[in-house]
Order: C-alpha cells, then sequence, then structure tokens
C-alpha cells in the first residue's frame, strides 16, 4: 500500500503579496493586445510624456466612459479607486505594433484632465468630443468648444443620468409613391 503524506507548509499566510506591475510609475494590468496603465489625473500627462518617449508616437483614441450605473467594475487594480467617469487614451508604437491604453478615473465632482494635445495634436478633436459628450474638462485644451452639439445644446447627452426628452420631428409632405405617371 501507498502512504499519503500531506505536507504542510508552515510559512503560508506569511508570504509577502508579489508588488504590482508598474510602468512609468503607474499601475499595469494587460488587457487584449494592450499594455493598461491606471493613473489619476495628476499622473496622466507624466504618463503619456513617458509614452512617447518610449516610442509611442500614434494617439489613436481618447473617449470618456461613465460608469454610473456599473458600480462593481472588477478590471481595476485593488489600489486604483473606481470613480463614476474615465477617460482612455489609446497609444500605437510602430516599431513593433505594441499599444498602451491609459485610463484615468475622473472624479465625477471635479472632471478635469489635463490636455494632450501638446504631445499629440491629434487629440484635440477627441478631446473636444470627450468634453461635448461627458462633460469631462480637459484643462489647458486650445479650444474646447462643442463639436457635436449645437452651440446652444445645454447639458452633456452621452452621461448616464442626461435626461432623455423627445424633440418632435417636422418632416415635409413627401409625394405619394406609387403615382408612376409617365412610367413605362
Amino acid at each position: 500500500m501507498s502512504e499519503v503524506t500531506e505536507v504542510v507548509d508552515d510559512d503560508a499566510g506569511t508570504a509577502e503579496k508579489p508588488e504590482p506591475e508598474r510602468l512609468h510609475g503607474a499601475l499595469v494590468t494587460h488587457g487584449g493586445d494592450a499594455t493598461v496603465l491606471h493613473v489619476t489625473p495628476g499622473e496622466y500627462l507624466a504618463v503619456v510624456k513617458a509614452l512617447r518617449a518610449d516610442g509611442y508616437y500614434m494617439c489613436i483614441d481618447v473617449c470618456g466612459v461613465d460608469y454610473l450605473t456599473h458600480c462593481g467594475r472588477s478590471a481595476l487594480p485593488a489600489e486604483i479607486e473606481a470613480q463614476r467617469f474615465e477617460v482612455v487614451a489609446q497609444f500605437l508604437r510602430h516599431s513593433d505594433a505594441s499599444r498602451a491604453r491609459v485610463r484615468v478615473q475622473v472624479d465625477a465632482d471635479e472632471p478635469t484632465v489635463p490636455t494632450i494635445t501638446g504631445l499629440f495634436p491629434g487629440a484635440e478633436g477627441p478631446e473636444r468630443e470627450t468634453w461635448d459628450m461627458f462633460g469631462i474638462v480637459f484643462d489647458g485644451h486650445p479650444d474646447l468648444t462643442r463639436i457635436l452639439m449645437p452651440d446652444e445644446w445645454t447639458g452633456h447627452p452621452l452621461r448616464k443620468d442626461y435626461s432623455v426628452g423627445r424633440i418632435p420631428v417636422q418632416f415635409k409632405a413627401a409625394p405619394i409613391r406609387g403615382d408612376r405617371e409617365g412610367v413605362k
């Protein structure tokens, strides 16, 4: 008969947690084909500058997210405090086709992050769109004005608490189809 012995690890529970992965001081996770850096608004610009110095010369997109009705997000590192809003910026390094995604948790009471248009002029439009739709202010942006909505529009329509109303649409009278006089 074979005897089964149980090995007991006396050090169990006393081992330290491994340090979380960091890049340029930001906590790192991996999502899809991208390295994801989690930063605060105060760290955002410095991390983006460091990514540019690392060869991420293309800003693919900047967008906003409203998590008002989705409180239990599990994709954030434990050290990051989830906020209602998030700015997500995507970058590409052409030399090895690697992607970096920067996720910035933005406080709902003061939804402000620094602009990155000084580093990536192409971010000007996406930052304006994010402000227009979500009301997230990009501090230092050269022209933070409406880009999708009319100038006189009140509010930010992609916020989950935005009141959705009805706007009556007036259609002009259209000719009745089927009257095909003169058609052979």
